[in-house]
Protein backbone atom coordinates (compact mmCIF):
# COMPACT_ATOMS: atom_id res chain seq x y z
CA UNK A 1 0.00 0.00 0.00
CA UNK A 2 1.28 3.48 -0.83
CA UNK A 3 0.83 6.46 1.39
CA UNK A 4 -1.16 9.45 0.07
CA UNK A 5 1.07 11.73 -1.99
CA UNK A 6 3.79 9.21 -2.81
CA UNK A 7 5.47 5.90 -2.02
CA UNK A 8 6.44 4.76 1.45
CA UNK A 9 9.99 5.85 2.31
CA UNK A 10 12.74 4.16 4.27
CA UNK A 11 12.40 6.90 6.90
CA UNK A 12 8.77 5.93 7.53
CA UNK A 13 9.75 2.30 7.89
CA UNK A 14 12.43 3.29 10.43
CA UNK A 15 9.93 5.33 12.46
CA UNK A 16 7.36 2.53 12.35
CA UNK A 17 9.91 -0.04 13.53
CA UNK A 18 11.53 2.26 16.08
CA UNK A 19 15.00 1.95 14.56
CA UNK A 20 17.39 4.13 12.55
CA UNK A 21 17.30 4.46 8.78
CA UNK A 22 20.72 2.76 8.69
CA UNK A 23 19.27 -0.26 10.49
CA UNK A 24 16.49 -0.53 7.90
CA UNK A 25 19.08 -0.24 5.13
CA UNK A 26 21.14 -3.02 6.74
CA UNK A 27 18.10 -5.31 7.02
CA UNK A 28 17.41 -4.80 3.31
CA UNK A 29 20.98 -4.95 2.03
CA UNK A 30 23.16 -6.63 4.69
CA UNK A 31 20.85 -8.55 7.06
CA UNK A 32 23.75 -10.43 8.67
CA UNK A 33 24.67 -7.18 10.44
CA UNK A 34 21.36 -7.04 12.34
CA UNK A 35 20.21 -9.27 15.20
CA UNK A 36 17.29 -11.62 14.39
CA UNK A 37 14.72 -9.86 16.60
CA UNK A 38 15.40 -6.48 15.00
CA UNK A 39 15.38 -8.01 11.51
CA UNK A 40 11.96 -9.50 12.19
CA UNK A 41 10.57 -6.19 13.51
CA UNK A 42 11.87 -4.22 10.51
CA UNK A 43 10.55 -6.77 8.02
CA UNK A 44 7.16 -6.64 9.72
CA UNK A 45 7.13 -2.85 9.29
CA UNK A 46 8.18 -3.21 5.64
CA UNK A 47 5.27 -5.58 5.07
CA UNK A 48 2.77 -3.53 7.06
CA UNK A 49 3.59 -0.30 5.23
CA UNK A 50 4.05 -1.84 1.82
CA UNK A 51 7.55 -0.43 1.39
CA UNK A 52 9.25 -1.20 -1.93
CA UNK A 53 12.98 -0.42 -2.30
CA UNK A 54 13.82 2.20 -4.90
CA UNK A 55 15.68 0.34 -7.65
CA UNK A 56 17.09 3.56 -9.07
CA UNK A 57 18.56 4.47 -5.69
CA UNK A 58 20.13 1.01 -5.46
CA UNK A 59 21.77 1.55 -8.80
CA UNK A 60 23.14 4.84 -7.46
CA UNK A 61 24.50 3.12 -4.38
CA UNK A 62 26.21 0.58 -6.64
CA UNK A 63 28.10 3.46 -8.29
CA UNK A 64 27.38 2.47 -11.84
CA UNK A 65 27.68 5.99 -13.22
CA UNK A 66 31.05 7.08 -11.81
CA UNK A 67 29.71 10.64 -11.44
CA UNK A 68 28.87 12.85 -8.45
CA UNK A 69 26.26 15.53 -9.07
CA UNK A 70 26.82 19.17 -8.06
CA UNK A 71 24.29 21.92 -8.76
CA UNK A 72 25.41 25.40 -9.79
CA UNK A 73 22.38 27.62 -9.01
CA UNK A 74 21.25 29.88 -11.82
CA UNK A 75 19.76 32.40 -9.42
CA UNK A 76 22.69 33.09 -7.05
CA UNK A 77 25.44 35.67 -7.43
CA UNK A 78 28.94 34.33 -8.16
CA UNK A 79 30.93 33.30 -5.09
CA UNK A 80 34.73 33.10 -5.17
CA UNK A 81 34.58 30.96 -2.04
CA UNK A 82 32.22 28.38 -3.55
CA UNK A 83 34.17 28.43 -6.81
CA UNK A 84 37.25 27.39 -4.87
CA UNK A 85 35.28 24.73 -3.00
CA UNK A 86 34.05 23.30 -6.31
CA UNK A 87 37.59 23.26 -7.72
CA UNK A 88 38.92 21.37 -4.70
CA UNK A 89 35.90 19.07 -4.56
CA UNK A 90 36.46 18.13 -8.21
CA UNK A 91 40.06 17.20 -7.45
CA UNK A 92 39.01 15.09 -4.45
CA UNK A 93 36.33 13.26 -6.45
CA UNK A 94 38.69 12.64 -9.37
CA UNK A 95 41.23 11.28 -6.89
CA UNK A 96 38.71 8.56 -6.07
CA UNK A 97 38.33 7.57 -9.72
CA UNK A 98 35.12 9.47 -10.41
CA UNK A 99 34.15 12.82 -11.87
CA UNK A 100 31.83 15.71 -10.95
CA UNK A 101 28.74 16.26 -13.08
CA UNK A 102 27.71 19.93 -13.03
CA UNK A 103 24.11 20.90 -13.61
CA UNK A 104 22.01 24.00 -13.04
CA UNK A 105 18.90 24.48 -10.97
CA UNK A 106 16.95 26.85 -8.78
CA UNK A 107 17.19 25.01 -5.45
CA UNK A 108 14.13 22.82 -6.10
CA UNK A 109 14.33 19.04 -6.38
CA UNK A 110 13.28 18.71 -10.04
CA UNK A 111 16.79 18.55 -11.48
CA UNK A 112 17.84 16.04 -8.81
CA UNK A 113 14.80 13.87 -9.51
CA UNK A 114 15.61 13.85 -13.24
CA UNK A 115 19.19 12.70 -12.64
CA UNK A 116 18.02 10.01 -10.24
CA UNK A 117 15.46 8.76 -12.74
CA UNK A 118 18.12 8.64 -15.46
CA UNK A 119 20.57 6.83 -13.14
CA UNK A 120 23.08 9.47 -14.20
CA UNK A 121 25.01 9.93 -10.93
CA UNK A 122 26.14 7.96 -7.89
CA UNK A 123 25.13 10.65 -5.44
CA UNK A 124 25.20 14.38 -4.80
CA UNK A 125 27.18 17.06 -2.99
CA UNK A 126 24.82 19.84 -1.93
CA UNK A 127 26.16 23.38 -1.64
CA UNK A 128 24.41 26.76 -1.38
CA UNK A 129 22.45 25.18 1.46
CA UNK A 130 19.60 27.35 2.73
CA UNK A 131 17.16 27.19 5.61
CA UNK A 132 14.36 24.66 5.14
CA UNK A 133 16.22 23.35 2.09
CA UNK A 134 13.90 20.79 0.42
CA UNK A 135 16.68 18.83 -1.30
CA UNK A 136 17.96 17.09 1.83
CA UNK A 137 14.64 15.56 2.83
CA UNK A 138 13.79 14.50 -0.72
CA UNK A 139 17.13 12.74 -1.24
CA UNK A 140 16.97 11.06 2.16
CA UNK A 141 13.41 9.88 1.58
CA UNK A 142 14.45 8.41 -1.77
CA UNK A 143 17.53 6.69 -0.31
CA UNK A 144 19.91 8.64 -2.55
CA UNK A 145 23.47 9.11 -1.22
CA UNK A 146 24.36 12.74 -0.60
CA UNK A 147 26.39 15.03 1.65
CA UNK A 148 25.64 18.65 2.46
CA UNK A 149 28.15 21.48 2.59
CA UNK A 150 26.36 23.59 5.18
CA UNK A 151 23.37 23.23 7.47
CA UNK A 152 19.68 23.90 6.88
CA UNK A 153 18.88 25.22 10.35
CA UNK A 154 16.58 22.26 11.07
CA UNK A 155 17.10 20.21 14.22
CA UNK A 156 16.27 17.08 12.22
CA UNK A 157 18.36 17.82 9.12
CA UNK A 158 18.79 14.48 7.35
CA UNK A 159 22.00 13.19 5.88
CA UNK A 160 25.68 13.83 6.61
CA UNK A 161 27.04 17.36 6.47
CA UNK A 162 30.21 19.41 6.95
CA UNK A 163 30.26 23.05 7.99
CA UNK A 164 32.29 25.80 9.64
CA UNK A 165 32.02 26.13 13.42
CA UNK A 166 30.90 29.73 13.05
CA UNK A 167 29.72 30.06 16.64
CA UNK A 168 33.11 29.04 18.05
CA UNK A 169 35.15 31.38 15.87
CA UNK A 170 32.87 34.37 16.57
CA UNK A 171 33.11 33.64 20.29
CA UNK A 172 36.89 33.69 19.89
CA UNK A 173 36.80 36.94 17.91
CA UNK A 174 34.93 38.62 20.78
CA UNK A 175 37.48 37.30 23.26
CA UNK A 176 40.48 38.44 21.20
CA UNK A 177 38.97 41.87 20.53
CA UNK A 178 38.34 42.23 24.25
CA UNK A 179 42.04 41.46 24.79
CA UNK A 180 42.71 44.57 22.67
CA UNK A 181 40.66 46.62 25.11
CA UNK A 182 37.43 46.65 23.08
CA UNK A 183 34.25 46.66 25.15
CA UNK A 184 31.56 47.83 22.68
CA UNK A 185 31.69 45.09 20.05
CA UNK A 186 28.94 45.29 17.41
CA UNK A 187 27.69 42.60 15.03
CA UNK A 188 26.79 43.14 11.37
CA UNK A 189 24.92 40.17 9.87
CA UNK A 190 22.77 39.34 6.87
CA UNK A 191 19.08 40.02 6.67
CA UNK A 192 17.25 36.72 7.16
CA UNK A 193 17.74 33.94 9.69
CA UNK A 194 20.10 31.72 7.71
CA UNK A 195 21.87 28.93 9.59
CA UNK A 196 25.22 30.67 9.02
CA UNK A 197 23.91 33.98 10.33
CA UNK A 198 22.28 32.34 13.36
CA UNK A 199 25.41 30.41 14.32
CA UNK A 200 27.74 33.40 14.02
CA UNK A 201 25.30 35.60 15.91
CA UNK A 202 25.02 32.94 18.61
CA UNK A 203 28.81 32.86 19.04
CA UNK A 204 29.02 36.66 19.25
CA UNK A 205 26.27 36.80 21.88
CA UNK A 206 27.87 34.02 23.92
CA UNK A 207 31.23 35.80 23.83
CA UNK A 208 29.66 39.06 24.96
CA UNK A 209 27.79 37.35 27.79
CA UNK A 210 30.91 35.54 28.97
CA UNK A 211 32.79 38.85 29.25
CA UNK A 212 29.79 40.82 30.60
CA UNK A 213 29.72 43.03 27.49
CA UNK A 214 26.57 44.57 25.98
CA UNK A 215 25.02 42.36 23.28
CA UNK A 216 22.54 44.83 21.80
CA UNK A 217 24.61 46.39 19.01
CA UNK A 218 23.25 44.36 16.08
CA UNK A 219 22.51 45.50 12.54
CA UNK A 220 21.37 43.25 9.69
CA UNK A 221 22.43 44.31 6.21
CA UNK A 222 20.00 44.11 3.30
CA UNK A 223 22.52 42.33 1.03
CA UNK A 224 26.00 40.84 1.13
CA UNK A 225 27.67 43.83 -0.52
CA UNK A 226 30.14 46.58 0.30
CA UNK A 227 27.37 49.16 -0.02
CA UNK A 228 25.13 47.28 2.42
CA UNK A 229 27.99 47.03 4.89
CA UNK A 230 28.48 50.80 4.72
CA UNK A 231 24.77 51.39 5.32
CA UNK A 232 24.82 49.07 8.35
CA UNK A 233 27.80 50.91 9.79
CA UNK A 234 26.08 54.27 9.34
CA UNK A 235 23.28 52.99 11.56
CA UNK A 236 25.82 51.97 14.21
CA UNK A 237 27.73 55.24 14.04
CA UNK A 238 24.52 57.24 14.31
CA UNK A 239 23.64 55.55 17.61
CA UNK A 240 24.21 57.23 20.97
CA UNK A 241 27.11 54.97 21.97
CA UNK A 242 29.62 54.29 19.20
CA UNK A 243 31.04 50.77 18.82
CA UNK A 244 34.79 50.33 19.19
CA UNK A 245 34.81 47.05 17.24
CA UNK A 246 32.64 45.40 14.58
CA UNK A 247 32.39 41.72 13.64
CA UNK A 248 30.92 41.42 10.14
CA UNK A 249 29.81 38.04 8.79
CA UNK A 250 31.44 38.51 5.37
CA UNK A 251 34.36 40.36 3.82
CA UNK A 252 32.13 42.54 1.56
CA UNK A 253 30.20 43.75 4.59
CA UNK A 254 33.44 44.29 6.52
CA UNK A 255 34.95 46.35 3.69
CA UNK A 256 31.81 48.52 3.68
CA UNK A 257 32.10 48.96 7.44
CA UNK A 258 35.79 49.84 7.08
CA UNK A 259 35.10 52.48 4.39
CA UNK A 260 32.34 54.09 6.43
CA UNK A 261 34.61 54.29 9.47
CA UNK A 262 37.19 56.17 7.39
CA UNK A 263 34.53 58.39 5.80
CA UNK A 264 33.50 59.53 9.28
CA UNK A 265 37.08 60.57 10.03
CA UNK A 266 37.76 57.63 12.34
CA UNK A 267 40.74 55.27 12.13
CA UNK A 268 40.02 51.59 11.37
CA UNK A 269 42.05 49.38 13.67
CA UNK A 270 42.56 52.21 16.13
CA UNK A 271 39.22 53.88 16.81
CA UNK A 272 37.14 51.00 15.50
CA UNK A 273 38.44 47.47 14.95
CA UNK A 274 36.84 45.63 12.00
CA UNK A 275 36.78 41.91 11.18
CA UNK A 276 35.27 39.95 8.28
CA UNK A 277 34.80 36.38 7.07
CA UNK A 278 36.29 34.17 4.33
CA UNK A 279 39.71 35.85 3.98
CA UNK A 280 38.82 36.71 0.38
CA UNK A 281 40.85 38.88 -2.02
CA UNK A 282 38.84 41.82 -0.66
CA UNK A 283 40.84 41.53 2.57
CA UNK A 284 43.82 43.08 0.76
CA UNK A 285 42.03 46.08 -0.78
CA UNK A 286 41.78 48.07 2.46
CA UNK A 287 44.68 50.03 3.93
CA UNK A 288 46.58 47.87 6.38
CA UNK A 289 44.58 44.79 5.40
CA UNK A 290 41.34 43.34 6.77
CA UNK A 291 41.35 40.92 9.67
CA UNK A 292 39.24 37.99 8.51
CA UNK A 293 38.29 34.39 9.30
CA UNK A 294 39.83 31.90 6.89
CA UNK A 295 37.65 28.87 6.27
CA UNK A 296 39.31 25.45 5.80
CA UNK A 297 37.95 24.95 2.28
CA UNK A 298 40.41 22.17 1.43
CA UNK A 299 39.23 20.18 4.44
CA UNK A 300 35.60 20.92 3.58
CA UNK A 301 36.06 19.27 0.18
CA UNK A 302 38.00 16.29 1.54
CA UNK A 303 35.53 15.71 4.38
CA UNK A 304 32.55 15.95 2.04
CA UNK A 305 33.92 13.17 -0.15
CA UNK A 306 34.83 11.06 2.90
CA UNK A 307 31.29 11.40 4.27
CA UNK A 308 29.73 10.61 0.91
CA UNK A 309 31.83 7.46 0.65
CA UNK A 310 31.13 6.23 4.16
CA UNK A 311 29.08 3.04 4.48
CA UNK A 312 26.20 5.01 6.03
CA UNK A 313 26.23 7.84 3.49
CA UNK A 314 22.64 7.45 2.40
CA UNK A 315 21.11 7.38 5.86
CA UNK A 316 23.58 8.74 8.40
CA UNK A 317 22.90 12.13 9.98
CA UNK A 318 26.52 12.62 11.01
CA UNK A 319 27.73 16.20 11.04
CA UNK A 320 31.30 17.52 11.08
CA UNK A 321 32.19 21.02 12.29
CA UNK A 322 35.58 22.41 11.28
CA UNK A 323 37.34 25.40 12.88
CA UNK A 324 37.94 28.78 11.28
CA UNK A 325 41.33 30.48 11.48
CA UNK A 326 41.60 34.17 12.40
CA UNK A 327 44.00 36.00 10.05
CA UNK A 328 45.11 39.14 11.87
CA UNK A 329 45.75 42.35 9.90
CA UNK A 330 45.68 46.08 10.44
CA UNK A 331 41.90 46.54 10.67
CA UNK A 332 41.94 44.61 13.96
CA UNK A 333 45.48 43.66 15.03
CA UNK A 334 44.41 40.67 17.11
CA UNK A 335 47.11 38.93 19.10
CA UNK A 336 46.81 35.21 18.44
CA UNK A 337 47.86 32.86 21.20
CA UNK A 338 49.82 29.63 20.98
CA UNK A 339 46.60 27.85 21.95
CA UNK A 340 44.86 29.34 18.89
CA UNK A 341 47.55 28.13 16.54
CA UNK A 342 47.75 24.66 18.11
CA UNK A 343 44.00 24.12 17.92
CA UNK A 344 43.80 25.12 14.24
CA UNK A 345 46.71 22.83 13.36
CA UNK A 346 45.38 19.86 15.31
CA UNK A 347 41.72 19.90 14.21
Amino acid sequence: MARPGGPVTIRQVALHAGVSRQTVSNVLNAPHRVDPATRQRVRASVEALGYRPNRNARNLAARRAGLIGYCVPITSTPSAFLDRFLHLLTAEVEGSGRHVLLFTGTGAVDAYADLVAQRAVDGFVLANTVDQDPRHRWLADHDVPFVSFGRTGNDDQPGPWVDLDGAAVCYRLVDRLHDLGRSRIAFVGWRGATAQNVERLRGWKAGCRALDLPADRIVFAEADTVEAGGAAMRDLLDSEVLPDAVIAVSDPLAVGVHREVRRRGLRPGTDVAVTGFDDSPLASVVDGGLTSVRQPVERFARTAVDLLDSTASATSDRGVLLPGEIISRGSAPIRLTEQDLNEWESR
